[in-house]
């Protein structure tokens, strides 16, 4: 928490300067008792250490020394993941922040981090504190609305995004990954990492066999060794704990398998949150890594742009009244948990009624996963109308937007039911509800996907193993599953925490790794070129770079300070200097899709608020000029006083 500005009486500034009382980490501006001796504004910049992100570490110091060339105090703070994902999404404990927000697949993602609605929960959902009722119409408008009248509303978003500036976009950033070519066929040419990449790969040296599908031929086998796991040290262990106040550590108590002839498909991960924690709903646990997806799936999957039934074999839509549109849904039958117990009808009612109020109505007030919230809150009601087929219905959503949620994972009752309790865990605000099920360490996961977890050691690696009884196992599945047969042909998928990209790198090229998961840092695209059995892999990202700010706090608060802010920084000299070319600058969050506005659009420099300086250098006496123009002022000294 910053130690920043003002004086020791704020109520009777805040009375003097006509402002709602609001709770944050920056203090109120001086006290009218105090007008002869202010104090300087001081701010914190929240982000990562650069050893977990080189970039946004770097996008931070520049931002902090430009504030502090226009007379702010403004302190770097690094901190770890899950400390940074607490202080934002869980306490909201920030003056600025510098990181990114996760990749989305639908723009309906802006009322998630901008209606009012969600101000005071924990997540992604609106960290910044936002609350104005005539944005919350707009994204309510588009919830309900599709086509042209939809753009039409979310280009009216936008603008008051660019406009207001409750958090800036800075960048989106190019996903670079590398895989060994000889080791296995059927590599996604846009490697992600996701699922469905797993599902297509198939060992090079089983690519004749009469047993994989005909969309691979003879002339695509390349002959290689085996990845062969070596046998494990009998001493690696971990430690399982039942204490749920610790959950967020547990690990599960088993030791990797000592098979030297299990043919393994080895990934690097540069997060080591997923060998700490499981649990798909817990938001500082949870990032750019879709592992959880391997283990839980969902009615509906996202295939190359497209939705395709999952878990659900079919559904079908109601829309006579189009703004609260009903679908029903009829599961595959025979489908189970890895644990062995089925999969019905009513664990997706449990699902998605859990996802809405982790405590099941135990407490006062429903408190929602933070996670999947978008969806989670797009459905109004759901009930099981037999063993197998479900009804879903939604309040004031199109179809176009109701069928995100149907991709959320899927839980069975049978266990996360008791995770409705009451807990209590350091570093969470002790003034919000919590449930178990937000704090629990989840060590051995079940899920229904394609893939079940094995084994695991914290910051060191975890395993899963394809689950013979998932629905892609079995003989008959053809057409648009096809190409997804081929995850049952290995035995096992080893993630390995690799404390940096470059040694990520350097394990492809000793041949102790087949693919990176993790996206890697831009130095090493020039390494993963000249390897020759590397193959080399750049993917835009829906994620994107970002300041944030704490709107409930002054001047934070105040729309013009922060224009005056986001001027400070040069996006199109930062792609350059921080990221090496490999990301695009924008003013829109929702950049790189088709419904950002013409006047929004990149075109050398940011369309709402243009660097105040060239080539990354700030023109100092301009940027100051901004902050006048805004309504502050300097001390003779040149610091930055608030009235």
């Amino acid at each position: 928490m910053s130690d920043a500005i003002f004086t020791p009486s704020r109520r009777s500034v805040l009375a003097a300067a006509g402002l709602a009382a609001t709770t944050g980490c920056v203090r109120r501006v001086r006290s009218a008792l105090d007008r002869e001796t202010p104090r300087q504004l001081s701010l914190s910049v929240k982000t990562l250490p650069a050893d977990a992100d080189p970039a946004a570490t770097r996008l931070a110091r520049v931002l902090t020394e430009n504030l502090r060339q226009v007379g702010i105090n403004a302190t770097l703070v690094p901190m770890e993941l899950e400390e940074l994902y607490r202080d934002v999404l869980l306490n909201q404990s920030f003056d600025l922040y510098i990181g990114t927000f996760p990749a989305f697949d639908d723009p309906d993602v802006l009322r998630l981090l901008l209606h009012s609605q969600f101000a005071v929960e924990p997540g992604w959902q609106n960290p910044f504190g936002v609350s104005d009722l005539s944005l919350d119409e707009l994204l309510e408008t588009q919830a309900m609305q599709s086509g042209r009248d939809r753009k039409q509303t979310l280009a009216a978003i936008q603008r008051r995004v660019a406009r207001d500036q409750p958090f800036t976009v800075i960048a989106f950033p190019d996903e670079i990954r590398a895989t060994r070519a000889t080791s296995f066929l059927g590599w996604n040419p846009q490697w992600t990492g996701s699922t469905t990449d797993f599902l297509q790969l198939t060992p090079a040296e089983l690519a004749t066999s009469p047993s994989i599908p005909p969309a691979i031929s003879e002339s695509d086998a390349i002959a290689t060794e085996t990845n062969r796991e070596p046998p494990a040290d009998a001493s690696t262990t971990t430690t399982q704990t039942t204490d749920t106040e610790s959950a967020p550590e547990a690990t599960a108590t088993t030791t990797p398998t000592a098979d030297s002839d299990m043919v393994t498909a080895r990934m690097t991960i540069v997060d080591p949150r997923p060998t700490r924690n499981r649990n798909p709903l817990a938001v500082e646990f949870r990032g750019g890594i879709p592992l959880t997806d391997l283990v839980y799936d969902s009615l509906a999957k996202r295939v190359d742009g497209s939705l395709l039934p999952w878990a659900a074999e079919s559904w079908s839509w109601e829309t006579a009244d189009s703004t609260m549109p009903t679908v029903t849904l009829t599961l595959r039958s025979g489908q189970t948990w890895h644990d062995g117990e089925p999969l019905t009808a009513e664990d997706v009612v449990f699902t998605y009624e859990f996802l809405a109020d982790t405590s099941l109505g135990e407490f006062s007030t429903p408190v929602p996963a933070p996670v999947y919230r978008a969806e989670s809150s797009l459905v109004s009601g759901v009930r099981a109308l037999d063993g197998e087929t479900v009804e879903l219905e939604f309040a004031h959503a199109s179809p176009e937007v109701a069928v995100n949620a149907l991709t959320v994972p899927l839980l069975p009752e049978h266990i996360w039911e008791e995770t409705a309790r009451r807990a209590s865990v350091a570093g969470i605000d002790t003034g919000r509800q919590v449930t178990e099920a937000l704090v629990w360490g989840n060590p051995n996961p079940v899920g229904s996907g394609p893939f079940a977890f094995a084994d695991a050691t914290v910051d060191t690696f975890l395993s899963f193993t394809p689950f013979e009884d998932h629905f892609l196992a079995r003989e008959d599945e053809d057409g648009p599953f096809e190409p997804f047969l081929n995850a049952f042909t290995f035995d096992r998928v080893r993630f390995d925490y690799v404390p940096s990209s470059a040694a990520c790198v350097e394990l492809l090229t000793l041949d102790r790794a087949d693919a990176t998961a993790s996206p890697l840092a831009p130095q090493t695209a020039r390494d993963i070129g000249r390897a020759e059995d590397l193959d080399f892999y750049v993917t835009p990202s829906t994620g994107f770079y970002h300041l944030g700010f704490n709107v409930r706090t002054a001047p934070l608060s105040d729309p013009r300070f922060r224009r005056a802010v986001a001027s400070l920084l040069d996006k199109q000299h930062l792609v350059g200097s921080v990221f090496g070319g490999y990301a695009t600058p924008a003013t829109s969050p929702l950049d790189g899709t088709n419904f950002v506005p013409s006047d929004l659009e990149w075109d050398g420099e940011d369309a709402e608020l243009p660097f105040v300086g060239s080539n990354g250098e700030l023109n100092v006496e301009r940027a100051r000029q901004r902050f006048k123009d805004a309504g502050y002022r300097y001390t003779e000294g040149g610091k930055l006083v608030y009235g």
